[in-house]
């Protein structure tokens, strides 16, 4: 009888267990669902553009660790003049030798086409090993840390390369190139701005303590790289791309075509370059498919050299001159803020837009950027600073997803996935110009402002009128299903 009351007792108990353990787990389980079945809807669970998706998230998230760690270090923890100087120091010793590597990144990756996952899953580890060693050195600010943050720039862009040449290769049926990099961008916008107030809380308890949530979150992505599928690594009907083609004379021209062949579908376009009369087979390059990609990367490096100045340029100016009536801390959170509202924007407006239009958007969005760049310089104030962070932001995402559209249209499926590693070295390289210059200039708002629209009218003379006449012209060879 006691046996039975003390087992009819514990029932309940190990029922009421139970019933608050499912509570409280329900809350993160419930999530993980949710962001599972968000993350892989419409195919992409099965192509692996899901798994993808979950990456690109982990990898903004350990990257805004990071950030906070060197911002709090370089930045916010000296005065504006000796902050100057550091932040000088950082460009020298990380953005500088980051010129000379970025430029080997596309052409090296284009080597390990068979060890994509590795590569991603070697440049999250890298980071996360990284993030320990600067961990030390954090506190003091040390010549030490900024090797290990150079280190941790070039690991994030050549991640940034390989995620680039990955997504063709995860498309989902009846999914453009323009959507699946919406999803993917967005997962790592909506990653950094959950992470951020994290990592922010974490800095409260050490200087050295986001770094070791950066640790964590890249070791989790070192294993998450290795459950993308198989197919990533295949390298079938790949070919390397060239930006330019040169001729034997020296000069560079447009590489000549021959007329294409067309496998059954009608979907495989072969190219081929010759020079000098000698019919020897060149590798194809990027002019070989017309001016719109060439036109696109241009505007697309003014928006990122705006995005490079803008970020060092406001970061000092609004320390120094803070908005209207607000603190310095509170202008930099308002100018952040504006800016990431406007990159999810044009992100999410470009998943809507598809492919219509690649050039004429770009063109446009360029134009709308220059506009409010000549009325900041022209009347400038707070909500006009505001109003070009977003709009840049918005710019930029919208640009870049319609730049990805006319690498998908034009160019042959067996040099776009090199073709995209090139245009994203090449983009990252105008942010690091763009950094130097918003670094160098004297903390003028009106002088700021007004470069940031000389940045953007090269950007416009460089580009518009090509993209215009793409757009009339209609591209010869489209490739978007």
């Amino acid at each position: 009888m006691a046996s039975a009351r003390s087992h009819d007792g514990s029932g309940p108990l190990r029922r009421t267990g139970r019933s608050i353990g499912h509570a409280l787990r329900s809350p993160f389980t419930g999530t993980a669902r949710g962001i599972r079945k968000a993350t892989h809807a419409h195919g992409a669970g099965e192509s692996g553009l899901g798994k993808l998706i979950e990456l690109h998230a982990v990898n903004g998230a350990g990257d805004v660790m990071i950030t906070i760690a060197l911002a709090s270090t370089v930045f916010f923890s000296v005065p504006t003049d000796q902050a100057r100087g550091r932040v000088a120091l950082y460009l020298a010793v990380t953005m500088a030798p980051f010129i000379v590597l970025a430029p080997v990144i596309g052409p090296l990756l284009d080597r390990l086409p068979h060890g994509r996952r590795a590569a991603m899953a070697g440049s999250m580890l890298a980071r996360a090993l990284l993030a320990l060693t600067m961990s030390g050195a954090v506190a003091t600010g040390g010549l030490e840390l900024y090797p290990a943050a150079l280190g941790v720039l070039v690991c994030s862009k050549a991640y940034g390369v390989v995620r680039s040449a990955v997504v063709p290769r995860l498309l989902p049926p009846r999914f453009s190139l323009v959507k699946a990099n919406s999803r993917v961008t967005l997962a790592g916008l909506l990653a950094t701005g959950a992470a951020a107030p994290i990592g922010a809380g974490l800095q409260t308890i050490g200087p050295q303590w986001p770094l070791y949530g950066a640790c964590a979150i890249f070791v989790g992505g070192t294993v998450l790289a290795f459950t993308l599928p198989p197919k990533v690594d295949s390298a079938k009907g790949e070919r390397k791309a060239h930006l330019v083609h040169p001729h034997d004379d020296g000069a560079v021209r447009p590489a000549p075509l021959r007329k294409p062949a067309t496998s059954t579908t009608g979907k495989v376009w072969r190219r081929a370059a010759r020079s000098g009369g000698k019919g020897g087979e060149k590798r194809p390059g990027l002019r070989s498919v017309g001016p719109s990609v060439l036109h696109g990367l241009q505007a697309n490096a003014a928006h990122r050299a705006l995005s490079g100045f803008l970020i060092f340029f406001l970061a000092f100016l609004l320390r120094e001159q803070p908005l209207s009536g607000q603190s310095a801390a509170i202008s930099l959170g308002i100018v952040g803020v504006a800016a990431g509202t406007g990159n999810a924007l044009g992100t999410a407006v470009g998943s809507w837009l598809k492919a219509r239009g690649p050039e004429v958007i770009i063109a446009s969005v360029l134009g709308l950027a220059l506009g409010i760049a000549v009325l900041a310089a022209a009347f400038f104030s707070t909500v006009l600073v505001a109003a070009l962070a977003a709009t840049a932001g918005f710019t930029q995402a919208l640009s870049k997803l319609s730049l990805d559209a006319m690498i998908q249209r034009d160019v042959p499926e067996e040099v776009r996935t090199s073709a995209f590693a090139r245009s994203e070295t090449l983009l990252q390289m105008a942010w690091v110009a763009g950094g130097a210059i918003g670094i160098s200039l004297p903390l003028n708002g009106v002088l700021g402002m007004s470069v940031a629209a000389g940045i953007l009218t090269l950007g416009a003379a460089a580009s518009v009128r090509g993209l215009l006449g793409a757009a009339r012209r209609g591209s010869p060879h489209p490739r978007v299903a």
